[in-house]
């Protein structure tokens, strides 16, 4: 029998370095976006989390995409040299290391006080496109001091007051943006049962429920009462409830023409999102517009919108000439692979950079990355490209038999 040397047992008994910190412990054990939503509920009030991860009506709409996406299967491509995978690409001209951007999302701070500014630096560290909202808690100004060198986008709504839209490009444009993306499936507010019944507002007002989510989650509360408080950064008169709000912000007489006269008035990149049927894209693409996303605005509008997914190759087909990115449902590096395959530049994410915001601030955001890009680069030498563009239809299709 053999002796093992001290050397060898060294190598077994090494342990995971201890920290004090339950966030940290739950972000070094996450081995998926999964892990990081059930660390996210852990440490975040109740109505908080619900607002994230919960859609409109009864959440069909966000099960069917997720459904869709569990369904693909790939074909992978054997014998191929694989040694040296690249998942960069480029998000209207501009090189990103991978094809995944962060989307916009309102009231960030609320999930998170690092809010915007922490997710926005991962997003510039790690060469990737972060959205910001006009329903952002941070204002353009102010982001683009912070994070000067990203590649940041700004995502409008046009207002019933079209003197706020007025304001806001002008502001956008002072600050040095390239690029607006315009958002077009909001003419009213969806029905979010989730935060109907938990009472949303913005600010936070406390009731019995949240009193006892305050004892419950202390880290999260003591910052929303010792910091600036929570508003929207680029609007004026942003109490009462989300519905409330987006009543007041929303303009449901938006027309093609807006989107004509936004084209002539933005002289930067125009990204157009919340398309949901192909005959909108060929009217966009005739706007001159540069991209669109193919969304259904993550399920959170119109209960049984059709899925994105299933709309691309179509939309693909019809508008050639234009960059097309989709998003919802995305939960894995193999999520966004399928939609490559089957013709979009790329995809945005938003309740998963979200999900990593409230588990860890930007910690939870940089695991999230982390994440996708170990998946990128394992799955695309498993089937067998090097390069995004080696991606083809060929390499996916929806099977017969629904997964478990």
């Amino acid at each position: 029998m053999r002796v093992p040397r001290w050397s060898e047992l060294a190598d077994l008994a090494r342990f995971e370095r201890p920290t004090t910190s339950a966030r940290q412990r739950a972000l070094n054990r996450a081995a998926s976006l999964g892990d990081i939503r059930r660390a996210a509920r852990r440490f975040t009030p109740k109505a908080v989390f619900d607002y994230t991860d919960g859609s409109a009506g009864e959440e069909i709409a966000l099960y069917r995409q997720r459904a869709l996406f569990r369904n693909i299967e790939f074909r992978p491509t054997a014998l191929t040299d694989v040694a040296d995978i690249n998942p960069s690409t480029t998000f209207l001209g501009q090189q990103v290391a991978l094809p995944i951007g962060f989307g916009p999302t309102g009231f960030t701070r609320m999930m998170h006080h690092a809010g915007e500014i922490a997710t926005a630096s991962v997003a510039a560290s790690n060469n990737l496109v972060f959205v910001l909202s006009t329903l952002g808690t941070t204002s353009p100004e102010h982001l683009k001091t912070a994070v000067p060198h990203g590649d940041n986008w700004f995502q409008l709504y046009i207002s019933k007051d079209r003197s706020i839209t007025h304001d806001l490009l002008d502001r956008v444009e002072a600050a040095g943006y390239r690029t607006i993306e315009l958002t077009i499936d909001t003419p009213v507010g969806g029905i979010r049962r989730r935060d109907i019944r938990n009472g949303l507002t913005v600010p936070p007002r406390l009731t019995s429920s949240t009193a006892i989510d305050m004892a419950l989650h202390p880290y999260w509360w003591w910052h929303k009462l010792t910091e600036e408080p929570l508003e929207f950064a680029s609007l004026k008169n942003s109490e009462g409830t989300v519905g409330e709000l987006l009543s007041r912000v929303f303009d449901a007489s938006l027309t093609l023409d807006d989107v004509t006269w936004l084209r002539e008035r933005w002289g930067g990149h125009l990204v157009v999102k919340g398309v949901q049927s192909v005959k909108t894209a060929i009217d966009l693409a005739a706007a001159g517009v540069d991209a669109i996303v193919l969304s259904n605005h993550g399920g959170r509008q119109l209960d049984r919108a059709p899925v994105p997914l299933e709309l691309l190759p179509n939309v693909v087909e019809a508008i050639p000439t234009s960059e097309v990115y989709i998003d919802g449902g995305i939960t894995d590096g193999a999520d966004a692979l399928a939609a490559i395959a089957w013709g979009a530049r790329g995809v945005f994410v938003g309740r998963a950079h979200l999900y990593g915001l409230m588990a860890g601030g930007a910690s939870g955001v940089q695991k999230v990355v982390d994440l996708f890009r170990d998946q990128f680069m394992t799955q695309m030498a498993l089937l067998g490209v090097r390069s995004l563009s080696d991606l083809t239809p060929e390499h996916v299709r929806i099977r017969a038999t629904p997964n478990r």
